[in-house]
């Protein structure tokens, strides 16, 4: 049987996420259900896009990802699904595909026509996301949940700032490490530094000029920078909480300059 992920705001504190896997399995009884991550932050489709582009790389082809983010009812909400790299992803048409996708395209998408249970007017996300989901869980096609469209919602994230010396990025995600996850990825910084040394600001004056491959290079309590299991660079305290400790928050500013080669 498919294996559908959830990736939601609902916390873990209501009804909601119960509510949400029970309509799974009434449709699915054998589904195997994933959570990702149930502590998005409200309406936060940038954070949500981050954890789902970072997971589902991992996972078996034909998996089902039901994106439970910003879906609240509302007139004229349209629910999209698309395959993208041999998986399947549902979600509102409230641009969080968009930055899935990044520069790429669809292999498919469709604009959902399920009709909605009238019970269920304020929870789209239990009764038609879940329908679509199931259906392709259970092997269908998506041309039977809706009509092809190639006009989802476009929404435009930051990109780091760079020129042949320097590259100004910012905090795009903190972890529940406290890891402060940039928008800087290892492609860029090499492209950029082209074997140079550099000095990595950001707030307080704080400096780092050494890249590490693991957090355990430093000393218990010192800060560092690598390149994670995102490819993009972190700043990181090892066995320390690093927004917390250097004051590093969402969005924040950071610096990489680039050294003259000697």
């Amino acid at each position: 049987m498919g294996v559908i992920t959830l990736t939601t705001d609902l916390g873990h504190r209501d009804f909601y996420q119960a509510a949400l896997k029970g309509s799974i399995i009434s449709q699915l009884p054998d589904v195997r259900i994933v959570d990702i991550s149930h502590d998005i932050p409200s309406f936060s489709i940038q954070h949500a896009a981050f954890v789902i582009n970072n997971a589902y790389p991992y996972f078996p082809k034909r998996t089902v990802h039901l994106i439970g983010v910003d879906t609240v009812f509302q007139e004229g909400a349209r629910y999209l699904a698309m395959a993208y790299k041999g998986q399947y992803f549902v979600g509102a048409d409230n641009g969080i595909l968009s930055i899935i996708l990044g520069e790429d395209h669809a292999d498919e998408m469709v604009e959902i026509n399920i009709m909605q249970d009238l019970r269920y007017l304020h929870f789209p996300l239990a009764d038609i996301m879940t329908k679509a989901a199931c259906h392709i869980a259970n092997g269908g096609r998506l041309s039977g949940i809706g009509m092809p469209i190639n006009n989802a919602m476009q929404k435009v994230t930051f990109q780091p700032v760079y020129n042949q010396n320097s590259i100004k990025g910012h905090v795009s995600y903190i972890d529940s490490f406290g890891n402060v996850i940039s928008n800087i990825s290892k492609e860029l910084f090499n492209k950029v530094q082209e074997g140079r040394e550099f000095i990595l600001r950001f707030k307080r004056n704080e400096t780092i000029s050494k890249m590490s491959w693991h957090y355990n290079e430093v000393s218990e309590g010192e800060k560092l920078c690598l390149f994670g299991i995102s490819n993009f660079l972190e700043i990181a305290i090892n066995k320390g909480h690093a927004a917390q400790l250097l004051g590093l928050h969402q969005d924040e500013t950071i610096l990489i300059e680039f050294l003259d080669k000697r």
